[in-house]
């Protein structure tokens, strides 16, 4: 893959953009401009440094880029989008210059837009469904809409353009959001909007959930989360740290003791799964979510400062395929591995990570080993990580999902020498909150179960975002929480 620097791709893009100015495009001009591609840091440099990787569109191409879109009548974009964002919309004042307008449009019904064109799955949700991508067979070139939104959000902020939204008028209702992620913001501005008093409970000691302690900084830089968060306190919306409910006080104390008239639970799922092989519980072995907490809300990499000690390992092997095995990957080199290899029982094609992650780790020096799956960590007599055992795979016939099963192949065991591996098969649900919180049922995985409106079987609380999901994405939490928001104000209001 070849990397043109900033100034080359923004010449690529003023070219561009002489050549369709003052021009009324047909749909045919349209699909001729080409896509542009998404400026990136120099990647052997970036891979030991905390630096965002990803630059972010210049003017120019997130003008040439807009003016890609066809403006489709059906608007199939915004049924991708799992909270409505009003794309073709947006896209249009983007490529007229109207970037403060764009932002706006986005802001109806996202408050993130900073984070989500960061970090959104967006060739499976609003991009997968983009005309131009399914003329060309693949949402790697539909219209860019995540940089896009990315871009708008950020000229916003560097231009001190930023809007608040406005407040109505108090109602003297008050309202409980547990867990500071992408759930729980989104029902706190939307709570907040509606005139609540609105506080926020948050167990950790900074507020953000995942987006503080699990996307690594070159992903997703912190003071962009903190910007959104301190946006929450200009509108009214209180934060207490440190208050783990089901410990610091039940839920049930929350809204009888404190008096709340209503509450959100969005405790994310945190609880991370383990492989349950020999060899599990030597020195050096990890989940991704203990790796990389340490790591991005303890400043694990900055060890002078840090509020913690990180592991150090030569050769780190993780296990796992999705982003969250890419963020712990990337993220073991910069603390100063000198091998990564990520083991993988299916192939490349069957890989969950994003495209552009699963890219930017190949750009970075990470080796991926496929058809391969631990099934024992080796360990030295004093208890530390030496090596890993595997078996081999090969793909049999495709499981519920669609993706094809592996099959083990017998006799095919093998070593691979690390000295630390890391465990990123997913989370799953703290059950504190539920086994606290008497009447609010949850199933045998410990999902809380809701209706569509997010309602609980609890008659005060609401739902959303992975401790109903399972683990899923800030947008689909997002979505999640805009519906709760919504029963929760047509609740208060009667």
């Amino acid at each position: 893959m070849s990397h043109k620097t900033i100034e080359e791709l923004n010449k690529i893009a003023k070219d561009e953009l002489a050549k369709i100015e003052g021009k009324t495009l047909t749909p045919k001009d349209r699909m001729g401009i080409p896509q542009q591609e998404m400026p990136s840091r120099e990647p052997k440099q970036r891979a030991r440094e905390m630096g965002e990787v990803a630059l972010g569109y210049t003017a120019e191409q997130a003008i040439v880029e807009a003016n890609r879109c066809l403006q489709c009548k059906n608007q199939p974009c915004i049924s991708g989008c799992p909270v409505n964002v009003q794309i073709p919309q947006f896209i249009a004042q983007v490529a007229k210059g109207e970037f403060k307008a764009a932002v706006d449009i986005i802001k109806q019904t996202s408050l993130l837009p900073a984070i989500c064109g960061r970090v959104c799955p967006q060739e499976k949700q609003c991009q997968g469904q983009c005309t131009i991508g399914k003329t060309y067979k693949s949402a790697e070139k539909a219209v860019s809409i995540g940089r896009l939104e990315r871009f708008v959000a950020d000229w916003e902020r560097e231009n001190n353009k930023v809007t608040l939204p406005e407040i109505a008028a108090k109602t003297g209702k008050k309202v409980a959001i547990i867990g500071a992620g992408p759930a729980g913001l989104t029902v706190a501005a939307d709570c907040a909007r509606a005139g609540h008093e609105v506080t926020v409970f948050e167990a950790f000691h900074k507020a953000g959930g995942v987006m503080m302690y699990g996307i690594p900084e070159f992903r997703l830089p912190k003071k962009i989360v903190q910007n959104e968060i301190d946006n929450l306190k200009k509108m009214g919306v209180n934060f207490e740290l440190n208050f783990l409910v089901g410990r610091t006080n039940t839920l049930e104390q929350i809204l009888t003791e404190k008096k709340f008239d209503a509450a959100f639970v969005g405790t994310g799922a945190g609880l991370p799964k383990f492989m349950n092989i020999p060899g599990e519980n030597l020195i050096g072995v990890f989940s991704a979510n203990e790796y990389l907490t340490r790591a991005n809300l303890m400043k694990g990499y900055d060890k002078e400062h840090a509020a913690t000690p990180i592991y150090e390992a030569k050769h780190v092997v993780v296990c796992g395929a999705g982003n969250v095995a890419m963020d712990a990957a990337r993220m073991a080199l910069r603390l100063g591995a000198e091998q990564v290899d990520v083991v993988y029982r299916r192939t490349r094609t069957e890989m969950p990570a994003r495209l552009e992650e699963i890219a930017h780790a190949e750009e970075e020096g990470i080796n991926f080993r496929f058809l391969e799956n631990p099934v024992e960590v080796l360990g030295t007599e004093d208890g530390h990580v030496r090596g890993v055992k595997c078996l081999s795979y090969e793909l049999g016939e495709p499981d519920a999902s669609g993706r094809r099963s592996p099959v083990a192949i017998p006799g095919s065991e093998h070593d691979i020498e690390c000295d630390a591996m890391i465990v990123a098969l997913g989370n799953g649900s703290n059950p504190l909150l539920v086994k606290t919180t008497p009447g609010l049922d949850a199933d045998k995985k410990g999902h809380i179960i809701v209706d569509e409106s997010q309602a609980t079987s609890h008659a005060k609380v609401w739902a959303g975002g992975d401790i109903v999901l399972g683990a899923a994405t800030v947008i689909l939490a997002m979505g999640e929480g805009r519906k709760a928001a919504a029963s929760i104000n047509e609740y208060l209001a009667k």
